[in-house]
């Protein structure tokens, strides 16, 4: 097998690294998993790839420093984190940002808060109970990422387009794990449509305008009108989640897949919150998404990189984070439910 050909032996499945990245070979990754089976499956899978796992250690080394580089690759496996290991991953975040490496870390939803804590300086993958085939999907997104800082230069169209892709390779690898036994089996997974469902006030109406839909290059236009004009106030969060609670409610009389759309989702949980005063932790988040932890956190990096989400420290637990609506997605949210206001008393 070529070093530029990715290779898993599910289903037959095959990723291939882009030759700018086979070019870079050969790159070294280090593994720090405490289950000793895994730690060899991981390093299969690198070394099938023509990687080279340059070191395999339980979680306990991470907190050692034996002056050792970490490599172009970090894979970690933590899906239960104490003390030590958090202040572990703390440390390779640190150590991660700085040396440039590329950290992907799985765990489990138990401990995805604590570990989403620790993990604010070098934009790690995080994956929550991951098969093989998410796994090896998800190296194969961080391989393809190397030398050209990921997906951040593309431009947005390009960048959902991208995530989508990536969620529905590694929706197939699902499958074929279940096929052939290798995965349990699971819910079904919603499918990705546009982030913003055509219920949002989110229109692309030219390749010109920019995420939020406004035109940039009009010295007259939205952007300009949005700055003139007084934001209205956010909405009643009762109605916000009474509009949560019907979205929900399709799902006992229609297939949940007709209607994946963890973006706005996401955005009318935060919504409500903010309305509330109230604090959202990435787990709730994941489950207000209504799509698999995995697939929430990448629509939730997604958005924090287009200015709509970001992270919020806790600060008398530094140990804890939160997500909040921007102060640009929280103006956004209020217009759009004015709208539908105005929209509903010309109704009446």
């Amino acid at each position: 097998m070529s070093q530029a050909q990715f290779a898993h032996a599910q289903g037959g499945m095959e990723f291939r690294v882009p030759a700018a990245v086979a070019a870079l070979l050969p790159l070294t990754v280090s593994i720090f998993a405490d289950r000793t089976a895994l730690r060899g499956e991981l390093a299969e899978d690198v070394e099938a790839a023509g990687f080279r796992a340059a070191r395999k250690a339980p979680l306990r080394a991470l907190a050692e420093d034996d002056g050792r580089p970490l490599g172009d690759v970090v894979l970690v496996d933590c899906p239960v984190c104490d003390g030590s290991v958090l202040a572990g991953l703390a440390r390779l975040d640190m150590r991660a940002r700085q040396s440039g490496a590329e950290l992907l870390v799985s765990t489990s939803m138990a401990a995805l808060d604590d570990v989403f804590a620790c993990l604010d300086q070098s934009q790690a993958l995080i994956l929550v109970d991951p098969g093989r085939g998410e796994r090896v999907v998800a190296l194969g997104r961080v391989l393809a990422g190397m030398g050209r800082n990921g997906v951040r230069e593309l431009s947005e169209a390009d960048r959902m387009m991208f995530l989508r892709l990536t969620e529905q390779v590694g929706q197939i690898a699902q499958r074929l794990g279940r096929l052939d036994g290798s995965l349990p089996d699971a819910a079904p997974h919603r499918p990705f449509d546009p982030p913003f469902g055509e219920d949002s006030a989110f229109v692309f109406a030219s390749p010109k305008r920019d995420f939020f839909g406004f035109d940039p290059d009009g010295p007259q236009g939205d952007r300009d009108r949005l700055v003139r004009a007084a934001r209205p106030p956010l909405p009643d969060p009762r109605l916000v989640r009474r509009i949560i609670r019907q979205r929900q409610l399709r799902a006992r009389f229609f297939d949940g897949e007709l209607f994946g759309d963890p973006a706005w989702d996401m955005l009318l949980d935060l919504t409500a919150a903010r309305a509330e005063h109230t604090r959202v932790s990435v787990t709730s988040l994941c489950i207000a998404s209504g799509v698999p932890p995995t697939t929430a956190l990448r629509w939730i990096g997604q958005l924090t990189e287009a200015g709509l989400f970001k992270r919020v420290e806790d600060e008398a637990d530094r140990r804890r984070a939160f997500i909040a609506l921007t102060d640009k997605a929280a103006e956004l949210m209020a217009r759009y439910f004015a709208e539908l206001g105005a929209v509903a008393r010309q109704l009446a």
